[in-house]
């Protein structure tokens, strides 16, 4: 699943189409797709995990699930798009994802506040909701996107490693300077995130995810699937304290 980091470089990607009318519809989607003939793309957003394009009557929404993708400007000559927008500067083509109307403005309905990767991040804020939750897991609340928007398994896994907690730890549980920490490393490990993947060196870096061994104690890493969302969590008993 493309977590917010990915979303942001789709965003760059398609800055060449802002401004740009619609040409051409395609794709399997079962959305009257036919409503995006002729409009033009007034802004192009992110929010987490979702890709925003904002027209002067609605807005469409991208959600790429597990298994979504895209292609700019070229095509999977063996994969039917959920959605093709052809403009005359080039086509966006959208894969194995959602992809919906949202009737309101975005400002409605978005918490830009909550996006780790927006300019409108709110830390405080974030660690405000979190003490709202004191029984959920650290696995879980990383993963909650009301919480933290854009931040998925790979996001998370690296995040508690790299603060050394366990993820079956309780968010109640954390001291004040770890739960300050864990807010922290969210946002900077997503931005961390984006960097390495524009360098093509993000499976480099990874200290946890998908490991076998604990580069810090040198002893095997636990794997399992974990709390309310059962993704898969790789963590160390020894250096990762739980709470």
């Amino acid at each position: 699943m493309p977590e917010g980091p990915s979303i942001v470089i789709l965003k760059e990607e398609a800055a060449p189409f802002l401004g740009r009318s619609v040409e051409r519809v395609a794709g399997n989607t079962t959305i009257e797709k036919e409503r995006l003939q002729g409009q033009r793309i007034e802004s192009i957003r992110s929010w987490g995990k979702h890709f925003l394009l904002e027209f002067p009557h609605v807005s469409l929404k991208v959600h790429f699930m597990l298994f979504g993708s895209w292609r700019i400007n070229s095509d999977k000559s063996w994969a039917v798009p959920r959605l093709t927008l052809g403009f005359d500067v080039g086509e966006i083509n959208f894969y194995a994802c959602s992809v919906k109307f949202i009737e309101e403005p975005l400002d409605l309905v978005y918490d830009w506040w909550a996006d780790v990767m927006s300019e409108h991040w709110d830390p405080a804020l974030a660690r405000k909701r979190l003490r709202r939750v004191p029984d959920m897991l650290v696995c879980d609340a990383l993963l909650d996107q009301d919480l933290f928007a854009g931040v998925g398994n790979i996001i998370k896994n690296e995040v508690l490693f790299r603060i050394r907690v366990h993820p079956l730890s309780t968010v109640g549980a954390l001291p004040a300077p770890k739960l300050r920490e864990l807010v922290e490393q969210a946002r900077q490990y997503s931005f961390d995130f984006l960097e390495w993947k524009k360098q093509f060196v993000l499976r480099k870096h990874w200290l946890a995810h998908a490991k076998r061994t604990c580069p810090r104690c040198h002893i095997p890493f636990s794997k399992a699937h974990l709390g309310r969302t059962q993704r898969r969590s790789f963590f160390c008993e020894s250096c990762q304290v739980k709470y």
